[in-house]
């Protein structure tokens, strides 16, 4: 336990003061090399040129506090991986906007190398393969979730901040110490960019910022030993990623009624859908706040089997009642 309190102590501060210095030097550099998101009216709202790079502003203290403190073994190699090539073809994409096919291939290369490294759906109920199935496709919904949702000063910021927060109470319960300090390197640059983020915003994510995060989100709970707690713990990582799951359901449901490729950019997206609806930034990142707060209770509360598989689908129906009510009437 003494040598354990230290690393974690290191692994948050770390990273965190890392992401202080680093920060501003990248938004010189990508002003420098106009390596900035312009706006163009539709979706991109904002007043000026902003600073993509935020994306490296996650990554390279992540990068570097593991680096230094983390034991490396073969699945974490695979894990890292796979989110510095997401990251990479989002910074392709920001530099010059790649095809959609061209964009899911990266992404599809990316899942490979976490299959490859043992990221994958662990239970009885179904065969090695169709976990494997499941896996894949989990994994790239989590991706393009995290991309999809980033249309908000703050909002993928405040949103990956309540979900690593989630994830690591639970593993310092189940004492996955290895596991805790993944999320210390991860949640510690978050919280600086998300100075740096909120309105308004000096720094963007960028796509290769979404897909790192959506990439890291996507591997991270196969981790989680889930089907030691019971046979339907493996549920817990869709309560906690429940909004960007629900954002990338009822952006392909609404593109695909207006008969637009699902792919394509439009202004349905649920941060907006409130925007007009005269809701601030402010409030909207507060209501993901509470919403993100109200999923982690649930989480807890079906993990720990104070509720059961029944309870959980009927709160699943309520609280999609509740943004359905919220978001779109």
């Amino acid at each position: 336990m003494n040598a354990i309190i230290p690393r974690h102590l290191f692994c948050f501060f770390f990273p965190l003061l890392l992401s202080i210095y680093i920060i501003p030097i990248l938004i010189k550099i990508a002003f420098k090399f106009k390596v900035l998101d312009h706006p163009d009216g539709n979706i991109k709202n904002h007043k000026k040129p902003t600073p993509y790079l935020g994306g490296f502003a996650l990554y390279i203290p992540f990068i570097a506090t593991l680096a230094i403190a983390y034991p490396f073994e073969n699945q974490i190699l695979w894990l890292l991986l796979g989110v510095t090539l997401l990251l990479f073809v989002g910074f392709i994409d920001d530099l010059k906007v790649l095809k959609p096919l061209q964009k899911f291939f990266g992404q599809i290369v990316a899942v490979i190398c976490f299959l490859k490294g043992g990221y994958s759906l662990k239970t009885n109920f179904f065969s090695d393969f169709f976990n494997v199935i499941i896996s894949a496709f989990w994994m790239l919904s989590i991706i393009n979730a995290f991309n999809l949702i980033d249309v908000m000063d703050g909002l993928t910021a405040t949103i990956s901040i309540c979900a690593s927060l989630s994830f690591l109470f639970i593993a310092f319960y189940f004492k996955q110490y290895a596991l805790t300090i993944l999320l210390l390197a991860f949640i510690a640059p978050l919280i600086v960019f998300f100075f740096y983020n909120k309105p308004s915003a000096k720094i963007y994510l960028g796509d290769a910022g979404a897909l790192f995060v959506g990439g890291f989100f996507a591997a991270i709970p196969q981790l989680f030993s889930w089907s030691k707690q019971h046979s339907f713990a493996y549920y817990v990582p869709v309560i906690i990623l429940a909004i960007p799951l629900l954002e990338l359901f009822f952006l392909v449901l609404i593109r695909s009624f207006k008969r637009i490729p699902f792919y394509r950019g439009t202004p349905h997206h649920f941060a907006l859908y409130l925007k007009r609806k005269d809701w601030s930034v402010k409030k909207i990142l507060f209501f993901v706040s509470l919403s993100g707060l109200a999923l982690f209770l649930v989480s807890i509360l079906f993990l720990f089997q104070y509720i059961n598989l029944i309870h959980l689908f009927l709160i699943g129906f309520v609280f999609l009642l509740l943004w359905i009510w919220f978001v779109f009437i």
